[in-house]
């Protein structure tokens, strides 16, 4: 099983492993973005790079549970 990257084949980000992500109830339209408050076929990064012609550019990697938040920031951020 390989685990999947955090861009797809296209460029785009990988939707299933962005905080933003969401699986919809909706069956005709079964997955959601939850930053810009739509539902979608097919991978709301997709659905982004369709209309806009750029990748998106509000994916923020999901973060793993049990995992300690500071030690996945810089140094500088860390001292904000």
């Amino acid at each position: 099983m390989s685990i999947p990257t955090q861009t797809a084949q296209d460029g785009s980000p990988n939707c299933w492993q962005c905080q933003y992500f969401a699986v919809s109830w909706d069956p005709r339209l079964p997955y959601s973005c939850k930053l810009m408050g739509f539902k979608s076929r097919v991978a709301p990064a997709l659905e982004v790079l369709r209309a806009d012609g750029q990748p998106c550019r509000g994916f923020i990697q999901k973060s793993l549970p049990g995992a300690n938040p500071a030690s996945t920031l810089s140094p500088l951020r860390r001292l904000a």
